[in-house]
């Protein structure tokens, strides 16, 4: 196993690489970086070119990359070219938020999908099953951005109107109150609704599907006739080998959302690595941009590194050279 671990590190290197030079370029394409100040009446040519030469902009591609990967592999990640901070602090900074809302999303989630999945799957086809199947499609029909403004316009707009209590419509605390847990908590609810419903429409169809197709096997079959309850049949025999496909779902779905979820926290204003991404990318800011994709791009690849080793744990029949 350590072996195989030790390998798959070797082979993402070169894989990054390959990456990040391919969005280098396609960000340079993008637009131009300093295209916000030449709206500046009081900035001349002169200036302008200056700025170029101060950032490395009048450089070939080649070049500037090549000076963004000496930066990358020394632990400098450059400055932002809107907010002339340091990227590393940028990140440091928006970071924490998105794991937060991440955490809270994936538990409800996790809890939601696993409890649905197996109970629809052990009573198939029953009115219980029905009515979650049909829901669960429901929830994977609804554009993510629709549900978060519906859930402000009802929760966060209506019920304030009325004069009933209300959830917060932006951002991860009140200002007057400052970051207390139970403000944060508070104004956590509606950003993490939105982005759990429509995962947990999926994984509940896949874990009913996994749970189905594994519940019939012989070994499943062999653990009843031994006299174990059931309880102890579908937690150790059978969630164990239908979570495999689940592993993967995660090992996929959870990079994504580290790097940013960029339509809940525009929505929300939740200052998250989406919002960050968001921001800079409307502003061509390269420095910022190709740290949040780089960071994004290790965490894909840690992260199916984690889900092959997470096979291994689940099903004893996986074994790595």
């Amino acid at each position: 196993m350590i072996a195989y671990v030790l390998r798959r590190l070797i082979e993402a290197v070169p894989l990054l690489l390959v990456i990040t030079l391919l969005l280098f370029v396609i960000i340079q394409m993008t637009g131009d970086p300093l295209a916000a100040y030449t709206v500046d009446s009081t900035l001349t040519g002169e200036d302008i070119a200056r700025l170029r030469a101060l950032y490395g902009l009048d450089q070939p591609v080649p070049i500037q990359y090549l000076r963004w990967l000496g930066n990358m592999l020394t632990g400098t990640w450059g400055t932002s070219f809107v907010t002339h901070q340091p990227v590393t602090e940028l990140i440091a900074q928006r970071l924490p938020n998105t794991v937060i809302l991440v955490v809270s999303s994936y538990s409800i989630i996790l809890a939601v999908s696993i409890a649905l999945g197996i109970y629809t799957a052990v009573r198939q086809y029953s009115l219980v099953d029905q009515v979650v199947t049909t829901l669960a499609f429901i929830g994977i029909s609804i554009p993510s951005f629709w549900l978060g403004l519906l859930l402000l316009i009802i929760f966060a707009v209506e019920t304030r109107n009325l004069g009933l209590p209300y959830f917060p419509a932006g951002g991860m605390y009140d200002l007057t109150v400052g970051p207390t847990i139970p403000q944060v908590l508070w104004h956590l609810v509606l950003p993490s609704i939105t982005l759990a419903t429509v995962i947990t429409a999926g994984y509940i169809r896949f874990v009913r599907a996994s749970m189905l197709e594994v519940i019939n096997q012989d070994y499943v079959r062999t653990a009843r006739a031994k006299g174990l309850s059931e309880r102890v049949v579908l937690r150790r025999h059978a969630l164990a080998n239908a979570a495999i496909p689940l592993v993967t779902l995660i090992g996929l779905d959870v990079p994504r959302f580290l790097s940013g979820a960029i339509v809940v926290e525009s929505i929300f204003a939740w200052p998250g690595m989406g919002r960050l991404f968001w921001e800079h990318a409307e502003k061509t800011d390269i420095p910022v941009l190709m740290a949040v994709m780089l960071f994004s791009s290790i965490l894909v690849v840690g992260c199916n590194l984690l889900a092959d080793i997470g096979y291994a744990y689940l099903d004893p029949r996986i074994r790595y050279r």
